[in-house]
């Protein structure tokens, strides 16, 4: 199988530069023929990708440790359910797997748009088969799985060695949640070459916007989606595994997989602007843009090694490649932007500052600065070693100063966007609009005030969280208000059929609800407590309203780790509420400790239990305890944002209007009427 997977990326790549050539040759020509054979050639580079990364999964279900990169990340006492996960595990595997994701985006753009623009596919296939190409050559020549373990013999005959056992996947990465977290990121990550590509290729065929730009919208959606569940799940894996009672440390790899997000979220709001009045053109291009290239950019930093972090992979040549990537594709869209910046010019310009198209500019300028602060905190580390020769660490510290106040910013803008009109807003409109939502959040600090909350940051989170959804709440209550008017159903009937009848606007009302669940959660970290002490059977240890009780310590023994377990039970009040087993694990395969948290949530806080090893001195058990409130809103709001951006992709429908008045009057005399007369409704 080794054989076989090898000889079919090496077919993948002969697949993916002729449809590099031959698309190119049919844009110049202008060929069908040459047009439909170099999409079945980008097309194939799936079948052909996916039949190698079979071929890897069964190297690894067979145990085959003649391969190199089957004897660094899996052993044979490896649960079946972590096999999968080993494709990605190390750079080789995870560079296929990104090829892979890659050739599905590519295949089902190819193929559903196949009788669609045939103007602008021939662009978007060389595109997407370019990008192929990168990758695949890497795959091929520079880091590919499928690297034979051998010796050489005294007559220097080469002869393959087959190991008995593995090294073992890396314990971190043994955790249920391990197998979903890198595939959604990948899923974002390569998902954001299609836009790249569509905006490129309409930029180069000098595509009409207002065709190119919904095609992106969606597609930008999807991979948005992904990049969010991803960088959530990977908050989450953080804080459920790493141990350290935390869920986001401004991490390198961490802050790579943000910073397209930062992006892509600019350009969702800012392609209304150029949907609705033909405005923000250079904006849109340049958004989609340097997301794909904060994409490679992340991918750079995970693999070169250039900066420190538990995520990331070893030091590695392979970030040469990436870094001469990066700046093929800066000077391509250099290139295409200055010889086609005309066919960017705005059909509108901005009427005035108190407008929706105001709030979007300063959306993307706010959204930006946050991305600029957080990618100069992430390299600072390498630009300071480059200029100076010493690598000067930016922490923790820097960035919350920094991105606090643009994200509470941000968090005022999503719920004033919602109550400014097109063009111009009347004094009159922003004095009923913002009057009781801004009454509403102001009551909610006043309260918090009363109640003792000292914290600025919180207590600004807090009025502006009620002001926000207050202003969301009003704009589902006016126009189902309207509906049940019209047709006289219930308030919540009438609300599922204006969410029904403008999908895209009422999902993005949902999204923005999620952000503010989301900034609930993290406002929580302000009144984080942790307390740490050595126990005996026995002892107690008191954090907030529990008790911990340390019942036992014992043992546990498997194939794969040994453990050293603590038994907790947790008081409340005096009254047992649950037994807790955190646990530190030592792996056999690859020699490695790690910790396993023991955690009980609720919705309004966790209880956090780390056992955190033996005492140097007296050699007695340490508990490490963390009391974290409202972690849980932060989970809680990303599945709302999955919602919302599910409900926002759906195609609405056309409303229908009950003419109740006017059928009963002609009943009468003219018989029965058509029910329902269906009316248009756009986009706000």
């Amino acid at each position: 199988m080794d054989i076989f997977g090898s000889f079919a990326l090496v077919l993948a790549l002969i697949a993916a530069v002729y449809a590099v050539g031959v698309g190119i040759a049919a844009i110049r020509t202008r060929n069908p023929l040459l047009t439909k054979s170099a999409r079945n050639a980008g097309m194939a580079v799936f079948v052909l990708v996916s039949m190698s990364v079979v071929s890897l999964e069964y190297l690894f279900f067979t145990n085959n440790f003649s391969m190199a990169y089957v004897a660094e990340h899996s052993n044979r006492d490896l649960p079946f359910f972590y096999k999968f996960a080993a494709l990605w595990a190390g750079q080789e595997g995870s560079l296929l797997f990104w090829s892979w994701l890659l050739s599905i985006y590519a295949f089902l753009a190819l193929f559903l748009n196949r009788r669609k623009h045939p103007e602008l596919m021939p662009y978007v296939g060389v595109v997407l088969a370019t990008v192929q190409t990168f990758f695949l050559v890497l795959n091929n020549f520079v880091a590919t799985p499928f690297q034979i373990l051998g010796q050489a013999s005294a007559g220097g005959a080469l002869t393959v060695v087959a190991q008995a056992d593995g090294h073992g996947l890396n314990p971190l990465l043994q955790y249920p949640e391990m197998v979903i977290h890198p595939p959604m990121l990948y899923l974002g990550y390569t998902g954001f070459t299609v836009p790249f590509a569509f905006a490129m290729a309409a930029l180069l065929g000098r595509y009409p916007g207002e065709k190119w730009i919904h095609i992106t919208r969606r597609w930008t959606m999807v991979a948005w989606t992904f990049q969010s569940v991803g960088v959530l799940l990977g908050a989450h894996w953080a804080y459920a595994v790493l141990g350290w009672g935390g869920y986001w440390a401004w991490d390198p790899v961490e802050n790579a997989s943000f910073l397209p997000w930062i992006t892509a979220t600019a350009f969702l709001h800012s392609v209304m602007m150029q949907e609705k009045r033909g405005m923000m053109k250079v904006w849109n291009v340049w958004l989609v843009f340097v997301t794909f290239m904060l994409c490679i950019l992340g991918t750079l930093l995970t693999r070169s090694g250039v900066v420190s972090s538990v995520h990331a992979f070893a030091q590695s040549s392979i970030g040469t490649w990436f870094t001469c990537f990066l700046v093929f594709i800066l000077i391509s869209c250099v290139l295409a932007f200055w010889k086609n910046r005309d066919y960017l010019r705005s059909d509108n310009q901005l009427d005035s500052l108190v407008s929706r198209e105001s709030s979007f500019l300063f959306n993307n300028l706010i959204l930006l600065a946050g991305c600029f602060a957080v990618l100069w905190g992430t390299l600072f580390p390498v630009i300071s070693e480059w200029v100076e020769g010493t690598k000067i660490s930016v922490g923790g510290p820097f960035f919350n100063k920094v991105t606090i106040p643009i994200a509470l910013f941000l968090l005022f803008l999503t719920g004033v966007g919602p109550l400014l009109a097109w063009r111009k807003t009347s004094y009159d409109s922003l004095k009923r609009n913002f009057a009781w939502p801004m009454a509403g959040g102001i009551a909610a600090g006043v309260i918090a005030l009363v109640f003792g909350l000292r914290y600025i940051y919180p207590l600004v989170c807090l009025i502006l969280s009620v002001f926000v959804t207050l202003t969301i709440a009003a704009e589902f209550w006016r126009g189902a208000r309207v509906i049940s008017a019209r047709s006289g159903t219930n308030i919540f009937a009438s609300t599922g059929q204006l969410v029904m009848r403008n999908t895209r606007r009422y999902g993005g009302y949902i999204v923005h609800f999620a952000i503010v669940v989301i900034f609930i959660g993290i406002a929580g970290q302000a009144f984080n407590r942790d307390t740490q002490q050595e126990m005996a059977v026995g002892s107690r240890m008191t954090i907030g309203p529990y008790t911990i009780v340390c019942q036992n310590f014992d043992e546990v023994k498997n194939p794969n780790y040994d453990s050293e377990r603590a038994t907790l039970e947790i008081l409340r009040d005096g009254k047992s509420l649950m037994m807790l087993y955190p646990e530190r694990r030592f792996f056999l395969a690859s020699q490695v400790t790690e910790t396993m948290v023991a955690i009980q949530s609720t919705p309004l806080r966790d209880l956090y239990v780390v056992y955190a090893g033996r005492s140097p001195e007296t050699n007695r058990p340490v508990i490490h305890a963390y009391l974290n409130p409202l972690v849980k809103c932060i989970w809680f709001g990303g599945l709302i944002l999955v919602l919302g951006t599910a409900l926002a992709l759906i195609p609405s429908r056309q409303p229908v209007i009950v003419l109740r008045g006017a059928t009963e009057a002609l009943s009468a005399t003219s018989g029965p009427l058509p029910q329902s007369v269906g009316v248009a409704h756009g986009d706000d």
